[in-house]
């Protein structure tokens, strides 16, 4: 990536750069006639939206993967997925790598942005450990989908199955290729597949912790007090947020009528998945038109927070949740400032965590509400729509399929 020495460049406009290139060189491969399942050349908005959620790890999409797109057409989706997952600029850097070249101090800076590491000494070591232990995870992940879709697909698309949802789930993505079974129908066909739901779940967790964490995992093990505070901080509250997501859908949603066909095993497998999927994958297991008012609020909420920092996952990232929960108590309190494990947290990180925090709420609220007011939907649908968008999560009511072009800009900004 030439412009990583360009001195006038600053880490973060590095990154930003790196993912609009994507996105674009995504859409022209997406325009060609040979990604669609037709032959024919599609729109330059549909392949720039599809290129944008699939680079920004979102799923959000107006056609249905599996149906619409050819095996061309998935193979370039994948890819933008991966690399959008990992970070375009750790991918750049992974070639770098096996190449032999020397990488430079500038280098080393654009990657401690992208990864969000904490320091610069030992980042090329952390990119090494990064790219191994994901595509490790993936293979794993892929080999036990494909003992699922094999018998029900056949040998070939099985594994291709295996290895595409794997994928989209390590990296938050949600996009799927179910399409054949009933198109947008995403994983509706495996509520109660224990194996199918307990990985795709496990890969979502596991992609959206972040890298620091699991290289904190894999230094100190059990020893919890040797992790960094930030992730502490992140195990805890991706436990509570999990916990309190299963306990709610479980014993309010999946008590209601409209889930009375579902078996009790069921309905604790969806709970489960409902929690874990607006963190921020995209993948459901159940029809979301039929959620109740406030289970959809729920999931919208869930789908603001998102992931960690420095991981597959979007959302305003649950330390800004953290941190804006700890300075509550505190001044309920009445302590002078917040603190977590024995720590005083600075100011600056509260000022940092309540301006993403606002800045999150007023594109959430601005985008909800443009989206409704010009596609004349109900505002929940809107909102809904917006949240999946913005936190890059790729769950929808149906309204995106059907958005007017001027909204289908709206959520390509929002994403």
């Amino acid at each position: 990536m030439p412009f990583l020495k360009h001195d006038r460049i600053t880490p973060a406009q590095v990154v930003i750069l790196g993912f609009l290139f994507q996105i674009l060189i995504g859409a022209c491969l997406l325009s060609l006639p040979v990604a669609t399942q037709s032959g024919e050349r599609v729109p330059f908005l549909d392949a720039l939206f599809t290129a944008t959620s699939a680079t920004c790890v979102t799923g959000l999409v107006i056609h249905d993967t599996a149906l619409f797109w050819s095996p061309f057409g998935q193979g370039v989706i994948l890819l933008l997925i991966q690399v959008g997952g990992m970070g375009v600029v750790t991918m750049a850097v992974a070639i770098f790598m096996f190449s032999g070249r020397k990488i430079g101090l500038k280098q080393r800076w654009v990657m401690q942005e992208s990864i969000s590491a904490p320091q610069v000494g030992g980042i090329v070591r952390m990119t090494g450990f990064i790219l191994k232990t994901a595509f490790l995870i993936e293979a794993i992940g892929a080999l036990l989908l494909a003992l699922r879709f094999c018998p029900q697909f056949g040998l070939g698309k099985g594994i291709w199955y295996g290895i595409f949802h794997a994928v989209s789930a390590f990296c938050n993505a949600g996009f799927d290729l179910m399409g054949e079974t009933g198109a947008f129908s995403s994983l509706t066909g495996y509520v109660g597949d224990p194996l199918v739901n307990l990985v795709i779940c496990l890969l979502i967790v596991v992609g959206g912790l972040g890298f620091l964490t699991w290289h904190d995992v894999a230094a100190h093990g059990r020893h919890v007090s040797q992790y960094r505070l930030q992730s502490k901080l992140i195990l805890l509250t991706t436990l509570a947020l999990l916990v309190g997501g299963f306990l709610f859908f479980r014993f309010y949603e999946f008590s209601r009528p409209q889930w009375a066909a579902l078996t009790g095993g069921e309905r604790g497998l969806a709970a489960l998945f409902q929690s874990v999927s607006p963190r921020t994958a995209g993948f459901n297991t159940v029809d979301l038109t039929q959620l109740s008012a406030c289970s959809q609020l729920m999931t919208i909420l869930l789908m603001l927070a998102g992931g960690s920092p420095g991981s597959t996952a979007g959302g305003f990232k649950t330390t800004t949740l953290a941190v804006l929960l700890l300075s509550v108590g505190a001044v309920i309190r009445r302590q002078g400032s917040a603190r977590c494990f024995g720590r005083r947290l600075p100011d600056q990180v509260l000022r940092n965590a309540c301006a993403i925090f606002l800045l999150y709420l007023v594109l959430f609220l601005a985008g909800g509400m443009l989206i409704c007011c010009m596609d004349e939907i109900p505002l929940m649908q809107a909102l809904f729509e917006a949240a999946s968008a913005i936190g890059t999560v790729g769950l929808s009511l149906g309204a995106t399929a059907e958005a007017s072009e001027a909204s289908r800009l709206i959520l390509i900004f929002l994403m």
